[in-house]
Parts: C-alpha cells; structure tokens; sequence
C-alpha cells in the first residue's frame, strides 16, 4: 500500500457576529431548490461529500465507516441541505448547531463542480448564512483554507465574515 500524499494547507477560522442585512437575489437561469436533508441516507451524503470534497481534499469524514458517519451527521445539532438546481444536486451545505456556546458552524459548504462558476455560490452561500442564524447563535463560524477554491476566502469577507484566526494544517490528499 503507497504512502498517502500529504498537502500542507493555511487554514482561515472566520466567524460573523451580527445577522446579515443584504440579501441575495435568487438566480433565475436555473430552477433551484434548496431542501433540508433529515436523516439523509449515507450513500447520498458520500455522493455529495466526495463531489463537492474531492477538488479540495476534505478528509473529515472521508474515510469513517457507517456507524461513525451515521453518528456524526444524525446527530439532532447537524442541520443539512441540499441544493438542487434544474433537478440536479447542485451542492449542499452542513451546519451544526451549539446551543451551550451559542455557535453555530458552517462545517461544510460548496457547490459540485458542474455548477460553479454559474452565478450561484453567493445565493447559495447567503442561503447558509441565514439558514445558521435561525438557531439564534451570538456568532456564524466557518474556515477555509488554501486548497479551497481561490475565491472562498473573498466571497465569506464580502459575505460579512471577518478572519479571527489562522492555523497551519496538513491533510491527506485525495487521490
């Protein structure tokens, strides 16, 4: 078995105190729907993990087996969705909720491939802002690094984000 490749990564922790006050229109070139995935099967989940993930070496929960995944992502603070355009999954988004620390994560976020570029990470993105606001948080966190897409770290300040913290990491590739 060949070693897995490790990249060394910049990791960004951002967080939004106050609810945003812009909105974002709904793009009008697609027919979108945005739904609430509960209990969401695993091998779907894998599916939007691994096309959303892949491009950027997410590793979280790569490689758990079932009983693990199904623990984490069922969980009742887990909060996820998935957008659908022209009856496609275009992406999805997984938030989790920390009512003792009043936080609430963005701890995953992104669009599949096929569908970005085409107008619709920033609905897509403020749909997740305000999405995690409706459990009341005192403050949105999310985190980005360098093997992210180039505009993420842009597109979450402009969003409103500040940067609070910064991190070096290393994660295994995916190969």
């Amino acid at each position: 078995m060949t070693k897995p490749r490790i990249l060394k990564t910049r990791v960004t922790h951002l967080e939004m105190t106050e609810r945003p006050t812009q909105s974002v229109p709904t793009p009008v070139s697609f027919k979108l729907a945005l739904m609430r995935a509960t209990k969401i099967s695993l091998p779907f989940y894998r599916f939007l993990y691994e096309q959303v993930g892949k491009p950027h070496h997410w590793s979280v929960h790569r490689r758990l087996g079932d009983d693990e995944l199904k623990a984490i992502i069922h969980r009742n603070n887990v909060d996820i969705h998935v957008l659908y355009a022209d009856g496609s999954p275009a992406g999805f988004f997984e938030l989790v909720i920390d009512e003792e620390q009043a936080v609430t994560e963005i701890l995953y976020f992104g669009l599949v491939p096929e569908f970005q570029g085409r107008g619709l990470a920033k609905f897509f993105l403020n749909e997740a802002i305000l999405t995690a606001w409706m459990s009341s948080p005192q403050r949105v966190i999310i985190e980005t690094n360098t093997l992210d897409s180039p505009r993420a770290l842009q597109m979450y300040q402009r969003m409103g984000f500040k940067p609070v913290g910064f991190a070096e990491a290393e994660i295994e590739a995916w190969d």
